[in-house]
């Protein structure tokens, strides 16, 4: 993609570390580009992001990365990136910052365009009431303005004396079906009175190791004690190959089961399904939006786990929708809850026990509520133009 010219004075750097936030910083993007056609934009990011006409200077994909080791291991990326983004600053003096979470890296960002004048607007804050709660005063201090996308982050936002703009989720603008359950189950050929139960392991390698081989153990065991026919569904995300699902459990207990796996049509799939199993992480709210009820399971190696204990106190549930409505709303299993007998016996709960059926569909209608109505995109999109119009 050519470069955007450097003569435009109303030119916005965009910052993305990871996949999701990709996806919402391209929707915010587009939503800008609605309102002001003239803006050009460049940063880092990924596919969405360039898609939606951003001038990608250094691939995020790169520097994505969890955990200790790894970060050490993608230090010389790491540092490539943030001097290549500093450079741009110092070179086009864009008329905003907008950074997505991704906070250890961001930060050093937001510490550099307040030495060259340039506004920061934090849209989607990073996770500070999970743990080091102290980054709230940095953020604070480093950034014009911060929109959150949970209900419950603009209190304690202002427990430390800030106020932040609560826009609402960008998933109510995004999460939606192409199709009905029965045009699902003709597309796919699934017989019509089959149970769908969905296996969603996560799109990452580490995820797909530690949980997909347990669900798919549980889904055995669950059909050996319903009289139910049962599909199970897996959607496959872009990260994750053929192989990596093979050697993870796929091709010791694939054959056992009817299980379709897909790589399109997510939503349509997810909505189709009568209950999941699936890792934690944004899809536990895309799959609560669409009113499938599932169990959450989050698994960790051993000594990470310990290390996450430890820095991790005062949160009481693990899961976005149980956070969100600080409340269990759906089943949880963390690290060695994760069995495939404990999963198949909450899966089986949620299918077949009327009161727990009745009261998960309650809460996921209620966490629909809470989360701030559609329009997240266009809201953060205002408040990046007003910053800009103050700072002429």
């Amino acid at each position: 993609m050519p470069r955007t010219s450097s003569s435009s004075s109303e030119h916005i750097m965009i910052i993305a570390g990871e996949a999701s936030g990709d996806m919402h910083g391209a929707n915010l993007v587009k939503a800008l580009q609605a309102m002001r056609p003239d803006i050009t934009f460049s940063g880092m990011g990924g596919k969405e992001l360039a898609a939606a006409g951003v001038d990608i200077l250094f691939d995020a994909a790169k520097i994505a990365v969890v955990g200790v080791v790894e970060v050490f291991s993608h230090l010389k990326d790491i540092f490539k990136a943030r001097q290549t983004l500093i450079e741009e600053m110092r070179q086009k003096k864009p008329a905003l910052l907008i950074l997505i979470d991704f906070p250890d890296f961001n930060m050093l960002l937001a510490a550099q365009a307040k030495k060259l004048d340039i506004p920061v607007f934090y849209y989607i804050s990073p996770q500070v009431w999970a743990w080091r709660s102290g980054r709230v005063k940095k953020i604070g201090r480093l950034s014009r303005r911060v929109a959150t996308i949970l209900p419950f982050e603009q209190q304690f936002y202002k427990n430390y004396g800030y106020e932040v703009d609560f826009v609402g989720h960008p998933l109510l603008d995004t999460v939606t079906t192409t199709m009905s359950r029965a045009e699902f189950l003709k597309k796919y050929d699934i017989p019509p009175g089959n149970r769908l139960i969905g296996i969603i392991p996560g799109s990452r390698s580490k995820e797909i190791k530690f949980l997909l081989a347990d669900f798919l153990q549980a889904a055995v065991l669950y059909e050996q004690q319903t009289d139910q026919s049962c599909t199970f569904l897996l959607p496959q995300a872009s990260t994750i190959s053929d192989a990596q699902l093979e050697e993870n459990g796929l091709g010791e207990f694939g054959h056992e089961l009817d299980i379709r796996v897909i790589a399109e049509n997510r939503y349509d799939l997810m909505a189709a399904c009568d209950a999941a199993l699936t890792a934690s992480g944004t899809v536990t709210l895309e799959l609560a939006i669409l009113g499938t009820p599932a169990v959450v399971a989050y698994k960790l190696a051993p000594k990470t786990y310990l290390l996450g204990k430890i820095l991790i106190r005062n949160i009481r549930f693990f899961s976005l929708v149980n956070l969100i409505s600080d409340k269990q709303i759906i089943p949880e299993l963390l690290q060695d809850e994760v069995t495939p007998t404990r999963l198949a016996s909450e899966l089986d709960k949620l299918l077949t026990d009327p009161l727990e059926h009745q009261q998960v569909h309650q809460g996921l209608q209620a966490l629909k509520s809470l989360l701030g109505g559609p329009g997240a995109s266009a809201k953060a999109a205002s408040i990046a133009l007003e910053i800009i119009r103050e700072n002429r």
